[in-house]
C-alpha cells in the first residue's frame, strides 16, 4: 500500500478552500425565474456548489481508552497489536503526542481543538460542577470539528465511548442538544457514559436507547458490535452518498475497566506476566529502544515508594494479580483486532488510498484506578476500603479465577500493571504532572500523501492539535461563527508540517496540563510539574486532603529536550526557572478557566453529596419504564426512600420488580416463586439479602420497601424493610452503603433487569421479567 514518492504530502500543495467565516453556508438560490404564469417563467434546476475539492480525504480516528505506550508490541510492549503496527508501518508515528490525563477532558479537547478547561471539561462529565472550567458541557462557541466538516460536506459518524454529554441529560427523553448526533455527528452508536460493561452495555443509537443485539450467552461483545455497526454504516454510506468523503470517529471503551473479554483471548497471555510489573518494565524499556521508539539515552524512571514492588505481593495473591493482567492484555488485543476490521473494510471497499487514519493509543496513560487489583472497579471511586483477600474470597465463592473477564465480574488490574503499561514514564492516568499520564502514541497513515517512514516524529504535540491538523489537510479556515454562535479561537497547533519532515522544528511552544490538582506546563522544551494531592495507586483519600492548597505543592523541573522521560529533576539547581514556569502556568490557567486549581476535586473529594443528580424528590414509574441511567434515577442506594409498588400478582409470582445498577454493584427487589426478595449488592464484595418466609398470595398487592440510614454519613449503614399491604415481612441492615454510585453506565429498570444482573440468584433467568402486572411504582425520598 506504499505510495509513490511523487504523491508525498507537500504542505504548499494543499489547496486552501475559500474562507467561510460563517457556517452554515447560505442557501443556494433558485436558478429559475418565476413569472406571473409558467409561460412567462423560466425553469432551471439549481446546482448546489460543492464546498470540498474532489480529492478531499476520508478521515478515520481510532481512539483506544486508558492505554499507555508500554502495552503494544508495536512499541516494545507485550500486547499483540497487529492493526496499530500495520498503520504505523504504512505511515508515520508521533512519540511525543499528549493527552490531558483523563477521559472526558481529552475527548473534548481532541474533538474541538480547544483546551479542556476552556470548554468546561476539567473533570469527567459525571463529576462536573458549577465553575466554568468544570461545568461538563462543551459550549456552542467551540464547535466540534465534526460539525464544521459536516457543514463543508462530509458524512460524519461516531461509535463507542462518548463521555462528553452532561450526565443529567442522558435519559431517553434528553434533552438532546449535547448528544453527539446533535453537535456534529450525523450518526452515533455507542454509550454516553465513561465506561460500560462489554457484555451488557446501556447503548444509544442517535437519540434512541437500544438494547444490545445479542446476549452474552449468544456471544455479544461491545467492541465487536461497534466494529460491526461501523462496517454496516460504511456500506450504507457507499450505497447512498459515495461521492461524499466521510469522517469516522471510532472510540472503543477498551482498555477502560471493566476488563471484559472471553477466556480464549485472555488465555493467549497465560504465563506471560508471571514475573510481575517491575520485570515487565525492564523488558519493555529495552525493546522500545531497540525499536527506535524512544531514544537510546532515555532513562527508565523508578517506581514510586508508595507503589508495591512485585516482590511485595504475597505468593498466594500472585495468581490473581497475574490473571488480571492476562485478561487486560487479551481485552486490548481484541479491541485492536476490531479496529482492524474497520480498516480492512475501508481497504476492501477501495477507499484506503485516500483515507487518513489517525490511530491514537490511549486517551490518557494506563489506569491505576484498580489500585490493589479489584473484582469491582467502582469500589475505589466510592472510597470503600477492602483487602485483596476479600476480593479473592468473593471470587472463589463465585467460581474462581476463570470468572475474571466475564459478565459476573467488573475486574481491573493492579495499579502496578498500569505503571508498567506507561513504561518508561513515571505516573499514569489522572497524573497530568507526569508523562505516564499524558504521553500516548499516535500513528498516522494516508497512502495517497504520506510515504511510510519509520523515523518517529518527536515534535511535542497535544490532542487539541488534531482538529487544526485536519482543517489544514482539508484546506478549511476555522470559521468565526457556527450556527449563529461566535467561535472561540482554536488553541491547537497543526502538526501536518511534520508529516514529510521528521526533523522539522516543533511548532507547539506552550501547553498546560491539569487534572484534579495534578498539573504541569510545557514551554519550549522544558516542563514544570506539580504532582498534586493524590496518587492514583494509593487507596483512600490522603491525610489532610480537606486542607490541601496548591500553594504548598512542590514543583519539579525537567529539560525534556534532553531528558526524555522526566528522570532528572532540575528544580533545586534552577529555582529561577521553576518560578518562571510556575508563572507561565498561572497565566495559562487564567486564560483557560483552570481556576480554582484542583476544582475537579470538589465533587469526588469534598462534596460527593453534590454530585449530578435528578432535582426531583418523588417519581411515579409505569411498568414500561426501563434504562434510566443511574445518574438520572432515584438514589435508592444512598438516600432514605420509600418505594411503593401497586401490582397484581399471579400464583407463585416471579420476576424483577425493579433493579438499579448491575452485576458489579446495585440493588434489586424481585419475587421468586411467590417469595418477596431484596438484595443490596455492594460491589460483589458484600451482599445483603432479604427474603420473606411466606409466599405472597395471588391478587392485588401493595408492596413497600423502605430504606433508612442507621447512621447518616457517606457510606453509612442502611435499614431495609419489606412490607406487603402494611405488614412487614422482612427487614435487615446493609452494613456499608455506596456513597457515590453503583455504576457509571447502568440503569434503573422497572419490571425487568436489562443490564448487568444485580443478583446472582436470578443470573441464569435474566432479564427475569415480572410475570404479573405492575400498575405503578412510586418512589419518594423520606428525608
Amino acid at each position: 500500500m506504499a505510495s509513490d514518492m511523487d504523491s508525498v504530502l507537500r504542505r504548499e500543495d494543499i489547496e486552501r478552500l475559500p474562507s467561510q467565516d460563517v457556517l452554515p453556508f447560505p442557501p443556494t438560490p433558485s436558478a429559475s425565474r418565476a413569472g406571473r404564469t409558467m409561460q412567462e417563467s423560466s425553469y432551471e434546476s439549481r446546482v448546489r456548489p460543492r464546498r470540498l475539492p474532489d480529492d478531499a480525504p476520508n478521515i478515520l480516528i481510532v481512539l483506544i481508552d486508558d492505554a499507555g505506550p508500554g502495552l503494544p508490541d508495536t512499541f516494545g510492549g507485550e500486547v499483540r497489536t497487529d492493526t496499530l503496527s500495520k498503520v504505523l508501518s504504512q505511515g508515520i508515528g508521533f512519540n511525543r503526542f499528549h493527552t490531558t490525563a483523563m477521559c472526558s477532558p481529552t475527548r473534548a479537547s481532541l474533538l474541538t481543538g480547544r483546551n479542556h478547561h476552556r470548554i468546561g471539561n476539567g473533570q469527567i462529565a459525571e463529576l462536573a460542577n458549577d465553575w466554568d472550567g468544570y461545568a461538563g458541557e462543551i459550549p456552542k462557541s467551540s464547535a466540534l470539528g465534526a460539525e464544521v466538516l459536516k457543514q463543508y460536506g462530509y458524512a460524519t459518524a461516531a461509535w463507542g465511548k462518548w463521555h462528553n454529554t452532561p450526565g443529567i441529560e442522558t435519559t431517553a427523553t434528553g434533552p438532546f442538544h449535547n448528544w453527539p448526533s446533535e453537535i456534529g455527528f450525523e450518526y452515533f452508536y455507542g454509550f454516553l457514559a465513561g465506561e460500560a460493561s462489554q457484555y451488557e452495555p446501556n447503548l444509544v443509537r442517535n437519540t434512541t436507547s437500544v438494547l444490545p443485539p445479542k446476549t452474552p450467552e449468544e456471544g455479544y461483545h461491545l467492541s465487536e458490535d461497534l466494529a460491526d455497526d461501523a462496517i454496516s454504516w460504511l456500506h450504507r454510506h457507499q450505497a447512498s452518498e459515495p461521492d461524499k468523503p466521510f469522517f469516522m470517529y471510532w472510540a472503543t471503551g477498551c482498555l477502560h475497566a471493566p476488563h471484559h473479554v472471553t477466556r480464549e483471548w485472555a488465555d493467549k497471555y497465560g504465563g506471560k506476566f508471571d514475573d510481575g510489573w517491575d520485570a515487565y518494565r525492564e523488558r519493555v524499556f529495552t525493546r522500545a529502544k531497540e525499536k527506535g521508539w524512544i531514544p537510546a539515552d532515555a532513562q527508565l524512571t523508578p517506581r514510586d515508594p508508595q507503589m508495591p514492588a512485585w516482590d511485595d505481593i504475597p505468593e498466594e495473591q500472585r495468581p490473581f494479580q497475574r490473571r488480571l493482567m492476562e485478561v487486560a492484555a487479551g481485552f486490548a488485543e481484541h479491541a485492536d483486532v476490531q479496529a482492524g476490521r474497520v480498516i480492512d473494510e475501508i481497504e476492501r471497499l477501495g477507499l484506503a488510498e485516500n483515507t487518513i487514519v489517525f490511530y491514537i493509543w490511549g486517551d490518557n496513560g494506563s489506569s491505576g484506578e484498580g489500585q490493589n487489583g479489584t473484582i469491582s472497579e467502582l469500589l475505589a471511586q466510592n472510597g470503600i476500603p477492602t483487602t485483596i483477600e476479600m476480593h479473592i474470597n468473593a471470587l472463589e465463592e463465585m467460581g474462581g479465577l476463570d470468572l475474571l473477564g466475564t459478565s459476573k465480574i467488573d475486574n481491573q488490574y493492579h495499579a502496578g500493571w498500569g505503571w508498567a503499561g506507561s513504561t518508561p514514564y513515571s505516573g499514569m492516568k489522572l497524573l497530568a504532572s507526569d508523562l505516564g499520564g499524558t504521553r500516548n502514541p499516535l500513528a498516522v497513515r494516508w497512502p495517497a500523501k504520506i510515504a511510510p517512514d519509520a523515523t518517529p516524529r518527536t515534535q511535542f504535540h497535544h490532542c487539541n492539535d488534531l482538529v487544526p491538523t485536519i482543517y489544514e489537510l482539508v484546506g478549511i479556515t476555522p470559521p468565526r461563527v457556527v450556527n449563529g454562535i461566535p467561535q472561540d479561537p482554536i488553541d491547537g497547533t497543526s502538526f501536518a508540517y511534520a508529516f514529510d519532515d521528521p526533523e522539522a522544528p516543533g511548532r507547539l511552544i506552550t501547553q498546560y496540563f491539569e487534572i484534579m490538582g495534578s498539573r504541569a506546563v510545557y514551554h519550549d522544551g522544558w516542563m514544570a510539574s506539580a504532582t498534586g494531592p493524590r496518587l492514583p495507586w494509593v487507596p483512600g483519600l490522603p491525610p489532610g486532603i480537606k486542607d490541601w492548597t496548591p500553594d504548598h505543592d512542590q514543583w519539579r523541573l525537567y529539560h525534556l529536550d534532553e531528558d526524555w522521560s522526566q528522570a532528572n529533576d532540575l528544580a533545586a539547581e534552577m529555582p529561577e526557572k521553576v518560578e518562571q514556569m510556575k508563572e507561565m502556568f498561572a497565566i495559562e490557567a487564567a486564560r483557560n478557566s483552570v481556576f480554582p486549581i484542583g476544582g475537579g476535586l470538589w465533587i469526588p473529594v469534598f462534596h460527593p453529596e453534590l454530585r449530578i443528580s435528578t432535582p426531583y424528590r418523588e417519581w411515579n414509574f409505569g411498568p414500561d419504564i426501563t434504562r434510566i441511567p443511574e445518574l438520572c434515577a432515584p438514589a435508592l442506594g444512598n438516600r432514605a426512600n420509600l418505594v411503593t409498588i401497586e401490582a397484581e400478582l399471579p400464583e407463585k409470582a416471579s420476576g424483577v420488580l425493579y433493579a438499579l445498577g448491575s452485576s458489579s454493584g446495585g440493588l434489586t427487589a424481585y419475587l421468586d416463586e411467590g417469595h418477596l426478595c431484596y438484595e443490596y449488592n455492594l460491589f460483589i464484595i458484600m451482599r445483603t439479602k432479604l427474603r420473606s418466609e411466606q409466599r405472597l398470595p395471588a391478587g392485588a398487592a401493595t408492596i413497600t420497601i423502605s430504606t433508612e440510614y442507621v447512621e447518616v454519613k457517606p457510606g453509612g449503614p442502611l435499614r431495609i424493610a419489606m412490607s406487603v399491604d402494611g405488614e412487614e415481612l422482612a427487614s435487615g441492615v446493609v452494613p456499608i452503603s455506596a456513597p457515590l454510585l453503583f455504576t457509571a453506565n447502568d440503569c434503573l429498570d422497572i419490571g425487568v433487569c436489562y443490564g448487568g444482573r444485580v443478583s446472582l440468584d436470578y443470573y441464569d433467568r435474566a432479564p427475569f421479567p415480572f410475570n404479573g402486572t405492575i400498575k405503578n411504582v412510586n418512589v419518594r425520598y423520606t428525608s
